[in-house]
C-alpha cells in the first residue's frame, strides 16, 4: 500500500468523547470517524462489484470469442486473459478493497478473521451481482448463435473426469492460488508484485487444469453465466472445489507457516471485534512488523 494512503487510515483514529455530555446528550448524527468507516465500506464493495465484473466480462468473454473464432484463441489464450485481467484489477482495486473478486477467496479471509463478517457478505454479493452483470453484457454484445454455442462461457466438466475427481482438481487449483495470494500479498516476507504473481498463478492453474474443469477456482465466474444462460449443470463443483481448497490453504498458510508474534495472536482472538473493517492499520496489526497486505480487510486488526 502506498505510505501517503496508509497514512491516511492510520491515522484515522476515534475522537475522544466527553463522559458529561455523552452521559446527557444523545449524538444527533455520525461522528467523522463513523462516517470514515462507512465510506471506506461502501467504497471497498464498489470497488468488488467493478472487479467482479471486469473480470468474468473478460474471462467468460474470452471463452465466447474462442467458439466465434472457431478455437484460434485456444486455451492458453484464455487462460492468459484471465490471468491477466486478475493481475490489473488485484493492482487497481488491491489498495481499496483488497481485490478479492472471488467468494472463495472471501470465505476463506471469513474463516480466517482477516476480514469482517458483515463486510465478507457484501464482498460476496457484489461478487455475484458483477458476475450477473457481466455475463448480461455479453449476451447484449454478442451475436446469438455464438454465445449459445459457447454458453456463454459457463464452465463445463471433461466427459472423462468424474464429479469427485473434478471437485478435487478445483480445490487444488484454487488452494495454489491462495498459496500465492498469501505467499505474494500477505506474508511480509516475501517480494511485493502488485497482482502479476497472482495472475500468473491463475493462468498457470487454468493450462493445467483447464482442460479437466475449466480452471474457474471462482464461484461468481461460473455462477454469472450459468444464471444468465440458463445452464446449471455441475455447478456445484464450482462452489464446493474452490470454498474447500481456498478455506484449506488460509488454514495451511495461516497456523503452519505465516509467523506470528504475540501481539498480533492477542489481536486475533475471538470477540475483539472493532469498528475499522476495511484498510489494514499497521498501527494495529503485527505480522512482522509490518501490514496483512491488502488482501487482509479485517476488523480484528
Amino acid at each position: 500500500m502506498d505510505n501517503h494512503i496508509m497514512d491516511d487510515y492510520v491515522n484515522d483514529e476515534p475522537e475522544e468523547i466527553d463522559a458529561h455530555s455523552a452521559m446527557g446528550q444523545r449524538a444527533t448524527g455520525p461522528s467523522v470517524h463513523g462516517r470514515g468507516v462507512e465510506r471506506k465500506n461502501v467504497s471497498a464493495v464498489v470497488a468488488e462489484l467493478i472487479g467482479s465484473f471486469l473480470f468474468v466480462f473478460v474471462g467468460a468473454g474470452s471463452v465466447i470469442a474462442n467458439t466465434w473464432m472457431q478455437g484460434a484463441i485456444g486455451l492458453p489464450g484464455i487462460a492468459v486473459a484471465h490471468g491477466l485481467a486478475l493481475a490489473v484489477l488485484i493492482t487497481i482495486f488491491g489498495a481499496t478493497s483488497g481485490g478479492h473478486f472471488n467468494p472463495a477467496v472471501t470465505i476463506a479471509f471469513l474463516v480466517a478473521r482477516r476480514i469482517t463478517s458483515g463486510l465478507g457478505f457484501c464482498y460476496i454479493v457484489a461478487h455475484l451481482v458483477g458476475a450477473v452483470l457481466a455475463a448480461l453484457l455479453l449476451r447484449v454484445v454478442f451475436p446469438a448463435f455464438v454465445w449459445k454455442a459457447a454458453q456463454l462461457g459457463t464452465p463445463a466438466l471433461s466427459n472423462s473426469v468424474s464429479i469427485g475427481a473434478s471437485v478435487a482438481v478445483e480445490a487444488l487449483l484454487t488452494f495454489f492460488l491462495l498459496l500465492a495470494i498469501y505467499g505474494t500479498a500477505i506474508d511480509t516476507r516475501a517480494p511485493k508484485f502488485g497482482g502479476f504473481c497472482i495472475g500468473l498463478t491463475m493462468t498457470a492453474c487454468i493450462l493445467g487444469g483447464g482442460v479437466l474443469t475449466g480452471g474457474i477456482m471462482n464461484p461468481a465466474r461460473s455462477f454469472g453465466p450459468a444464471l444468465v444462460s440458463g445452464i446449471w449443470t455441475n455447478q456445484f463443483v464450482y462452489w464446493i472445489g474452490p470454498i474447500v481448497g481456498a478455506v484449506l490453504a488460509a488454514c495451511v498458510y495461516e497456523y503452519l507457516i505465516l509467523p506470528r508474534s504475540h501481539n498480533e495472536e492477542q489481536l486475533l482472538e475471538p470477540g475483539t471485534d472493532s469498528e475499522e473493517s476495511v484498510v489494514p492499520q499497521q498501527v494495529k496489526e503485527c505480522n512482522f512488523e509490518a501490514d496483512h497486505s491488502p488482501f487482509s480487510l479485517t476488523g480484528d486488526q
